[in-house]
């Protein structure tokens, strides 16, 4: 990270257990060079045990990644990051509205087969990335299957997660692979317009919808981060974390530059 991100990055960081007198031992490593290093690992997708001597042992800073994964804490980070650039924006940090959407992504070998699977529209044999983000194309939500699981199914079990915590949300924009039964739903379960956006029968070669290039714009950040390129992890909560990482890279560089901007 530069100067200007980690000035961003520190006060939204979660505090230690030992600095709130909670007990636990203080850290080793200065928490810059940890993110530094899972960043590195993200957007490089190298392997953790090739992780460069300039950073950490990487057992240390697979430690901290794994401890961030199973306390949430790396979603509690991007979900204060998120606040912020929405305040940038101009904008409520609660949304009104939000896109939703899955990609299926080719698993490497390592990934077992209770969580893989094979998507027949895509032909594609890995996981499945299902994703709701707001308008501005900021992260909301994100649950990684096998890729055979239904867009449908998957739907119901990601809108009442987001639904749950973020109170606000009245309008969410979808596909042609969210018809059916899952509208109604949506609104007898959780207060939801599930708005489907379809292509036009008479429309020939590429077109973008509106709304729907929302959440293919961060499907493309995640595809230029290496380490999500394909799905490497052996948990699905490990993949659902390093998207949250990748996101979090992409709102702190934003918010730096709105910083020297202003500067």
């Amino acid at each position: 990270m530069t100067d200007a991100e980690w000035a961003v990055v520190r006060p939204l960081l979660p505090v230690p257990g030992w600095m709130r007198g909670r007990g636990g031992q203080p850290e080793s490593y200065c928490h810059r060079a940890i993110l530094d290093a899972i960043r590195y690992l993200v957007d490089n997708g190298v392997k953790w045990r090739a992780m460069p001597a300039d950073f950490p042992p990487w057992d240390r800073v697979y430690a901290f990644f794994r401890r961030w994964r199973d306390h949430v804490l790396v979603r509690e980070f991007h979900d204060r990051l998120r606040d912020r650039v929405r305040q940038k924006a101009g904008r409520d940090v609660e949304p009104t509205a939000g896109v939703i959407d899955s990609q299926s992504v080719k698993a490497d070998a390592v990934v077992g087969a209770d969580s893989r699977g094979f998507d027949g529209g895509k032909l594609i044999n890995g996981r499945k990335r299902h994703v709701v983000v707001d308008t501005l194309g900021l992260l909301l939500g994100v649950m990684v299957t096998s890729a055979d699981i239904g867009d449908r199914a998957a739907a119901k079990v990601l809108l009442k997660r987001v639904a749950d915590a973020h109170h606000r949300l009245e309008l969410v924009w979808a596909d042609g692979g969210y018809t059916g039964s899952l509208v109604e739903h949506c609104l007898a379960a959780f207060a939801l317009v599930l708005a489907i956006v379809k292509r036009s029968d008479d429309t020939r070669g590429f077109v973008v919808l509106p709304k729907r290039w929302i959440v293919e714009r961060l499907f493309a950040h995640l595809m230029r981060t290496r380490r999500l390129a394909r799905d490497y992890e052996r948990s699905t909560t490990s993949a659902e974390a390093l998207i949250y990482w990748s996101m979090t890279m992409i709102m702190t560089r934003r918010l730096a530059r709105s910083h020297s901007a202003r500067a």
